[in-house]
């Protein structure tokens, strides 16, 4: 297996539109999806369909991709 090559999401939450909405330049994608779970599968699959195209000689098993996500903190409902 090759170096690693990871690429960092960053994803916030959309209160208003009840999605997270996701970007990373490195590959370049951007997503929104109800789950942080969904907003991964979208980009994973973007990230594989434009590694060649952005990042020729990158063997797919390398790439990894971690999300950083930001959403305001709510008071616990008792």
């Amino acid at each position: 297996m090759s170096k690693p090559l990871i690429f960092t999401i960053s994803a916030v939450w959309d209160a208003d539109a009840s999605v997270w909405s996701g970007h990373c330049d490195d590959i370049p994608a951007a997503a929104d999806a109800p789950t942080l779970d969904l907003l991964l599968d979208k980009i994973s699959a973007m990230a594989l369909d434009l590694l060649p195209d952005n990042h020729p000689g990158v063997d797919p098993a390398s790439l990894f991709l971690q999300i950083t996500a930001l959403r305001e903190a709510e008071p616990a409902v008792a």
